[in-house]
């Protein structure tokens, strides 16, 4: 079992479990913890990784290539965030700021491959690589997944979000593929055309702008406790999705994103 693996920098410091998803356990800015900590099994808690799929998969099915594939369903009555946020990671390199990670997709996707993680921490922020390196081609869409709280240090978060559309949501609350103006809040939504950077500000505390290479963002913050801001490279059950280009992976070709998050004393 690998121990989980601390970066430091100036003020911060960011713990990676990787034994959990490879995820961040725990990030603490000049005295103040950010993250959810721990959470009634794996789905509520840190930051990981999702792959090789991000969001829900309705009744864990799709279709590739002509075959139809059953997943294992983690959230009933869907399979959710993909298979890598409970397996275990590797620590293929760490320094004192840089943690390098590695897993497999595991028995519970029907394609082999591989995602990378490298995690880079700095004194006003992080930087985070995501890769997914495939040896069957797949169906492929990922990012990551963090919970922040929603109250820190007893000041409440502020959300500074705007998107031009969203995601419209079903009766089972997935996506059905059409896009609409964003509705007022609280939201489980995925959303495009995103104005970064999307900036979380805990008032004479602590602010932090979050931006990522990928198209689609969730927005979730119908907890009472937490605030999830996920990027992800397509949205909820994109495979099963007419009006989606789903990412496919291929063998060679890797699929990637990054994430930054910068933050500030307010």
């Amino acid at each position: 079992m690998t121990d989980a693996v601390t970066l430091r920098a100036g003020d911060a410091a960011l713990t990676i479990d990787p034994v959990e998803g490879g995820r961040f356990a725990s990030l603490v800015v000049d005295g103040h913890e950010l993250l959810v900590t721990e959470g009634y099994g794996p789905i509520e808690w840190g930051c990981y990784p999702m792959a090789p799929f991000a969001g829900r998969i309705r009744d864990g099915r799709f279709t590739f290539h002509g075959q139809d594939y059953q997943l294992e369903i983690n959230m009933p009555p869907n399979a959710i965030h993909g298979t890598v946020f409970t397996r275990p990671w590797e620590v293929m390199a760490q320094t004192a700021g840089r943690a390098d990670l590695a897993t497999d997709l595991g028995p519970a996707w029907p394609f082999r491959g591989r995602v990378t993680q490298t995690v880079v921490l700095r004194h006003d922020g992080l930087d985070a690589f995501l890769a997914l390196e495939a040896d069957d081609p797949m169906p492929a869409w990922f990012g990551w997944h963090p919970w922040f709280r929603r109250e820190v240090s007893g000041v409440n978060a502020e959300l500074e979000f705007t998107a031009e559309e969203m995601y419209e949501r079903g009766p089972d609350d997935l996506p059905t593929g059409h896009l609409v103006p964003p509705s007022p809040r609280p939201w489980d939504n995925a959303f495009v055309g995103v104005r970064a950077p999307i900036r979380l500000t805990w008032p004479g505390v602590l602010s932090l702008e979050l931006s990522s290479t990928a198209g689609v963002w969730v927005a979730y913050d119908e907890r009472p406790y937490a605030i999830c801001l996920e990027p992800q490279t397509a949205p909820p059950d994109a495979v099963n999705l007419s009006t989606v280009d789903v990412p496919i992976g291929e063998p060679g070709h890797p699929l990637t994103m990054t994430m930054a998050w910068r933050w500030s004393s307010t």
